[in-house]
This record gives structure tokens, C-alpha cells and sequence, in this order.
């Protein structure tokens, strides 16, 4: 049987045992028919509060918060509709648009481009927010469990602030967008490390799906709602990346009902683990790097067996990357079970612990292969990983080795799906 899975710009196909086999998919929705409409009716309809008009006063200074590229956020269209629908009560040269980058690198002006499209880069200034840049953050205080906060000083200085999103589940925030595109996507990186901390993405309520007793989620929504945000947009988009449904309004109710309906897409249930889960980061931008793909790692692990095979397929066309200490902290233990233990001894200290943390606790119980076209055996061996060229072939060998029952789970968008396990008849 032939399998296509999500992989950069294209795809990838492989062979497996249909008898053998199990492919686990998000539930497909049609776009929807009139984008634009769909974005005007959540602006002026909202799911909470007054409509965007009644919310942003004339004359007011405007700071919008949006997606960095490592997501598929469709900033063309979504932008585009909310800067018309402001039309008339602010002056373009008072509107900011923050690319809330979190810790992640900052986008250049032709990913600009190819994100909001040029007639909105060329009109309206754009920021990218530096989490380690001091003149751009601005003291707070402590807010939810004792976490010290400092935002961007255009976002806190702005009248009004909107937030812009796409709604997924998450592998330790529960979900993106709503109170994300506040913290940690314009915070400190001192924040973010509190945020993110081991104990909190250590928490077994830290996971996909779950905001409420999600430490890391309860927390960030404490800071949105203790610094205030305008109003709030989020879509929700199929395996196309096409807008199904779009939700705006008061922050948390607008968010909460995204929620729902991402959920119903993209958790499916399974009655038994797998010996070998297939998995992919969903295809660009984000399988963009090895420090993203590890979402996808996450969603196989769910379902896969202790010992079983993990196999992910990511393009890592910018490497790990090569900004941050991510690569570094990879290769500072001989094992990721050195490299688990490291980290839980050194809360709030180790830069990109969360997603070292998550994928060293996946490694320890899991064998985990990659197929990847810009990094080396040797890049992957130091990251304790291990390459295939030939994603068909270690599925059937793993298979043989598992025993003549064992299955494989496939998981062609990656993370857009989450499997999770069940009990009771099939």
C-alpha cells in the first residue's frame, strides 16, 4: 500500500503492509468558501464581546500580534481583512504588526513577504520581537504561578492589541494560538524559561489537548488576561492549511470555542500502541528544523509501545537550527537519559530546555529515526538520533523484528493529528 506523507514543499511516498497497517488522519473539513467573509464575520460577529469596530477608538495607536514563519498562520489573508476592517478609525502608520517570534529566530523581509504578502510590508511597519533584546521588553511583574513576566514595549505601549492565530493542539501548551501570541510569543526569554520550565512541561496535565490544569497553559493565560488584549482572532485551517473556520472576540471565550472545534478535527482515538509509528511535522514551514519536528516525534509517542520504533519524517531545510543553543545542549550528555536527568536538575537555567526536555523523555523510552534532507548521520548521531534514507524499508524491518503481530500507526500530517489511546473494544 501506498502512504503519502506531508514533507517540505512536496511529499513524501512509502510502502507498507496494508494488513499490518493503521493510518490515523485528522477528520477532513472543507475550506471554507469565502475566506475573507469568514474572517469579516468573526470581527463584526464575535464569539464574545463587542465586534473589533466597537473595541479599537479612533484615533488609537494599534500593535497586532502574529505568527513567526514557522507557522502556517495565513497572515496574507488574515491581516489583509482585519487592517480594512480598522479602516477608518486608524492611520496605517499607527498600526505595528509584532511577529511574535517567542525564542525562535527573527523572519527577514522576503519571508515578510512571502507571510503577509507586499502590498501589507510595504504599507505597515513590521517588528520582529527579540526575547533577548532588553530595549525592546518592558517590566511587568509576576503574574499566574510566580512567573516574572516582560513583554514587548510596542505591544504594552500600544492603545489597542489585537492578537492574530491559528488554533492546533499542542504538544505541552495544549493548544496554539489565543493567549500564545501574548506569551510566550512576545515575552523575555527569562520568561519564556519560566514558562517552560521542567516542572511545568514535566506535568502530566502539560500535553496535547489540555489547557485547563495545564501549567504551562494556566500560566499563559494568566499573563494575557492580567496584561490586557483588545481583541483576539484565531482560524482554524485543514491538512491544506486552507481556513475552515475563523473565531474572534473577547481573548478567552474566542479561544476556548477554537479550541473545541480543532479538537473534534485532529484528536483521534486508537484501542491499542503500535511497534512502530510513521509520523511526519505536517510538511512547511513546520518541519522548517529538527527543534520543530519534535512535535511530531511527540504525536507518534503517544501511541507508540515502550521500545517500540518512532520514524519521523522532516525536511529540516534550517538544519537544528543553528541559532540558540539548541544543538549545543543536544550534544552536552553521551545519552538522552544523561541529557533528561540534566535538565530536571537545572530548571529555569537551560535555553531551549523544553523542547530538549520533551525530546530527550521520548528518546529514553523510544528508538527515534529521522528522515531528513539537510542534516547529516552525523548531525542526527550527535543528537542521539538515527537517520534513514529509506522510510519503507526500516518500517519493515522494524516490523520483522517486533514479531508477526506487531502494527505500524502512520501519521501523515504529523502533529495536525493526535492520536490517543482508548480502552475498550475497537
Amino acid at each position: 500500500m501506498r502512504v503519502r506523507l506531508a514533507y517540505g514543499e512536496d511529499e513524501l511516498h512509502i510502502e507498507v503492509d496494508p494488513h499490518r497497517a493503521t493510518i490515523v488522519e485528522p477528520v477532513y473539513r472543507e475550506a471554507a468558501a469565502d475566506p475573507r467573509a469568514a474572517l469579516r464575520q468573526a470581527l463584526r460577529n464575535p464569539v464574545a464581546g463587542p465586534p473589533l469596530r466597537e473595541k479599537v477608538k479612533r484615533g488609537q495607536t494599534v500593535a497586532i500580534s502574529a505568527c513567526d514563519g514557522t507557522r502556517p498562520q495565513p497572515r496574507d489573508v488574515m491581516i489583509p481583512v482585519l487592517l480594512e476592517e480598522l479602516d477608518g478609525l486608524v492611520r496605517l502608520e499607527d498600526v505595528v504588526i509584532l511577529v511574535a517570534t517567542g525564542t525562535h529566530r527573527g523572519n527577514s523581509e522576503a519571508e515578510w513577504r512571502r507571510m503577509f504578502g507586499d502590498e501589507v510590508v510595504d504599507a505597515v511597519r513590521i517588528v520582529n520581537h527579540d526575547a533577548r533584546d532588553r530595549d525592546q521588553l518592558v517590566w511587568l511583574g509576576r503574574f499566574g504561578n510566580d512567573v516574572p513576566v516582560w513583554l514587548n514595549r510596542e505591544w504594552v505601549e500600544a492603545d489597542a492589541r489585537i492578537t492574530t492565530g491559528f488554533v492546533e493542539p499542542h504538544f505541552f501548551a495544549g493548544f496554539s494560538g489565543g493567549p500564545k501570541l501574548v506569551a510566550p510569543g512576545l515575552a523575555a526569554l527569562e520568561t519564556v524559561l519560566v514558562l517552560h520550565d521542567a516542572k511545568r512541561i514535566g506535568h502530566p496535565s502539560a500535553t496535547w489537548g489540555v489547557t485547563v490544569g495545564n501549567p504551562v497553559h494556566d500560566d499563559v493565560r494568566a499573563i494575557a488576561a492580567a496584561t490586557g488584549v483588545t481583541f483576539a482572532l484565531d482560524v482554524v485551517l485543514n491538512r491544506e492549511k486552507q481556513i475552515v473556520a475563523a473565531f474572534g472576540g473577547a481573548l478567552l471565550p474566542m479561544h476556548s470555542a477554537a479550541c473545541g472545534l480543532a479538537k473534534a478535527l485532529a484528536m483521534r482515538p486508537v484501542h491499542d500502541p503500535f511497534a512502530v509509528v510513521v509520523t511526519t511535522n505536517s510538511g512547511y514551514p513546520l518541519d522548517q528544523n529538527l527543534y520543530q519536528a519534535v512535535k511530531g516525534m511527540s504525536a507518534a509517542f503517544q501511541v507508540v509501545r515502550p521500545g517500540g520504533t518512532i520514524v519521523c519524517a522532516a525536511e529540516c531545510r534550517d538544519g537544528f537550527p543553528d541559532h540558540g543553543s539548541y544543538r549545543e545542549v543536544l550534544a552536552s550528555a553521551p545519552s538522552s537519559q544523561a541529557l533528561l536527568a540534566a535538565i530536571q536538575a537545572r530548571p529555569h537555567t537551560v535555553p531551549d530546555q523544553w523542547q530538549v526536555q520533551i525530546q530527550a523523555r521520548i528518546q529514553s523510552r523510544s528508538r527515534v529515526v529521522m528522515h531528513t534532507s539537510y542534516l547529516s548521520d552525523a548531525d542526527l548521531s550527535a543528537a542521539h538520533l538515527e537517520q534513514t534514507a529509506d522510510i519503507s524499508a526500516t518500517v519493515a524491518k522494524a516490523l520483522a523484528a517486533a514479531g508477526p503481530d506487531a502494527r505500524v500507526c502512520i501519521l501523515p500530517e504529523g502533529p495536525q493529528t493526535i492520536p490517543y489511546l482508548v480502552s475498550g473494544p475497537a
